[in-house]
Formats: structure tokens, C-alpha cells, sequence
């Protein structure tokens, strides 16, 4: 069996470049006979019912394309010339919320579909299409003082890492330039862009498909009265993520986790699934170690342990794959 053949019954997707590449169980290029059949027969379903939303719910097999590089240059006398657009083919990325359904609900067809539904129907209530063709989080730079939420390169496996400072959580300075609304569909909006944009990104540049996020949650400095103050979106947030949302999680480090952190994890935790908890690794403050076996010094903060310092700071340089104009302080894209 030559590196890049099927590892089951499912095709390998196309375009992979990586030779060590090796899908796990139930993803694609490793789906079951009867996987498949769940799959093909949620699909007909949601085709006869008129729920299929073809723009979305197409065949994760599919190559996908997505501009990676500008290579325009400046325009002066010497450099004139015409901008070429380089698009690279992606291998197999799944944005497909069929299958995620299905892998949520562990194949079940009645389960996947009623979960699908419900997401659909949320999807017109909170105008998720207009979040993503119109929204605008404009006070981005001074929320990122007292909430910093931001995507930042990849893990060793390729994954986009997202981090969160919530020890720098000041509810009263961050409800006086935002509110839980706009909060939430910011969310919404990273979320819609972790799908299109920044996956397909992280899978070209690694050369096999990308799934899931790597999420550090930096606790350094939590209190619980600010937790209290924001626990509603930190709810409304959790539910997104698991129900309209699922199987995007692949790795979670929740550092700095302070001395009765328990209390915190109490309330969180009921909020979240087993297939979620398990995948949630709390550290204290000696997490340095343990992050540098997942992510390159290079594209780890500074401040988290790493060696990247971004032009401007890495929570507002959105560097990543998905970003070919990105900025850093070290010279690695």
C-alpha cells in the first residue's frame, strides 16, 4: 500500500502532499463503508426536504482553492507590471457541517439531522450570512486590551491556535466600548472564517487536510468576580461552539490555572460535552514546556513562552497562513 492510499473504505483526498500523512478514524480518507452510507444518506435527506444548502454543504472530498499570495508589486516606473494571483489546490479540508454533525452524533443519522436543522435554524435567526458579509468589529484594538481573543499561526500539526486571555478580563472597561451582542457575533464571525478561510489556509501550507483548533485559554490573573461578570457570554459563547459548531476542537490548554481553579471548572464544565471535556488538558504556570512539544518556539508569543514578538503584537497581527501579509517582530512567517 503506497503512503497516499486509502487507509479504509473512504478515498484519501486529493492534493496531499504530506507522505506521513495518516487520517484518523472516522475523518475523512478514513471513513467506515457504513460512515459512508450516513453521510450519502443524511445528504439525500437534507436534498429531498429542501434543507441542502449547496454552498455549504458540499462534498467534503472536494479540492478547495483559496488565494494565498499577492504577488503585485508596487507600481512604480521600475516595478510595473501586472499583479499575478497565486491559488494553491487544498487538500480535502472538511467545512462540511454535515459530516461534522455526523461525527458529533457519532453517526447517527435522526441525531446528526436534528442537530443540523437546529444549527440552520439558528444560522437565519442570527443573520449569519449578514454577520459575514457585513459585520465589522471596529472596536477590535481596544477590546483586545481587556479581552484578548485572536488566532495566531499554527501547531505542529498544523492546526490554527487560537488564544484567550481571560486573566486580563475587565468587564466594566470592556461592556463600556462593546457589548455581549457584538461580542457574540464577532464570535460567530471567527468561527465562519476558521472554516473558509483560515483551515483551508493551514491545510495548504502542511499539505494534509486541517480540521480541528488548538485553543490556549490563559487564566494568569483570573478572578472570580469577573468571571461572574461575563459568565453569560462565556455560556452563550460555549453553546455556539458545541452546537452550531462541532468538531472543531482538537487541542485545549488551559494555562495559569490559579488555586481554586475547581471552582471555576465547576461552573464551566456542565456546559460542555465528555467528547470536549476530554480533549481539555488543565496546566498551572509551569505549561511552557508542555506547549513547546505542540507548537515551534518561532510561532509561539513571547509572553506565552515562545520566541515570536509580532510588529504591533501578536494578538492584533492575525499572522497565520491565512494572512500572506502578515507582520512579524522575528522574520517567521
Amino acid at each position: 500500500m503506497s503512503t497516499l492510499e486509502q487507509a479504509s473504505a473512504s478515498p484519501m483526498p486529493d492534493g496531499i502532499t504530506d507522505p506521513n500523512f495518516r487520517p484518523m478514524a472516522g475523518r475523512v480518507g478514513n471513513l467506515t463503508v457504513p460512515q459512508q452510507h450516513a453521510l450519502q444518506t443524511l445528504k439525500n435527506q437534507l436534498h429531498d426536504e429542501g434543507h441542502f444548502v449547496e454552498e455549504r454543504m458540499d462534498d467534503p472530498m472536494l479540492l478547495r482553492y483559496v488565494p494565498l499570495l499577492d504577488l503585485g508589486v508596487c507600481g512604480c516606473a521600475l516595478c510595473r507590471r501586472p499583479t499575478v494571483h497565486v491559488r494553491l489546490v487544498v487538500p480535502g479540508v472538511c467545512t462540511d457541517p454535515v459530516y461534522r454533525y455526523l461525527r458529533a452524533r457519532k453517526f447517527d443519522v435522526p441525531k446528526a439531522k436534528a442537530m443540523l436543522l437546529a444549527a440552520e435554524q439558528w444560522r437565519r435567526d442570527m443573520k449569519v450570512d449578514d454577520i459575514v458579509q457585513s459585520f465589522v468589529f471596529t472596536e477590535k484594538e481596544q477590546v483586545d486590551q481587556y479581552y484578548p481573543q485572536y488566532y495566531h499561526k499554527m501547531d505542529k500539526d498544523g492546526r490554527p491556535v487560537y488564544i484567550e486571555r481571560l486573566g486580563k478580563l475587565n468587564v466594566p472597561a470592556l461592556y463600556g466600548i462593546t457589548t455581549k451582542e457584538r461580542l457574540l457575533q464577532r464570535l460567530i464571525l471567527e468561527y465562519e472564517r476558521f472554516l473558509t478561510d483560515r483551515l483551508p489556509a493551514c491545510s495548504a501550507a502542511v499539505g494534509h487536510p486541517v480540521e480541528t483548533v488548538c485553543t490556549i485559554l490563559d487564566l494568569k490573573g483570573v478572578s472570580l468576580s469577573s468571571f461572574y461578570q461575563v459568565r453569560d457570554y462565556v455560556n452563550e459563547a460555549s453553546k455556539i461552539g458545541q452546537d452550531r459548531y462541532p468538531e472543531c476542537m482538537g487541542k485545549f490548554y488551559i494555562i495559569n490555572a490559579p488555586w481554586g481553579f475547581s471552582a471555576v471548572w465547576s461552573l464551566i464544565k456542565p456546559w460542555l460535552d465528555e467528547v470536549t471535556v476530554s480533549k481539555i488538558e488543565i496546566l498551572g504556570s509551569s505549561y511552557q514546556q508542555k506547549l513547546l512539544q505542540d507548537i515551534r518556539a518561532e510561532d509561539l508569543p513571547a509572553d506565552l513562552g515562545g520566541k515570536c514578538r509580532c510588529a504591533g503584537g501578536c494578538s492584533l497581527s492575525d499572522a497565520g497562513p491565512w494572512n500572506p501579509n502578515e507582520k512579524t517582530g522575528n522574520g517567521v512567517a
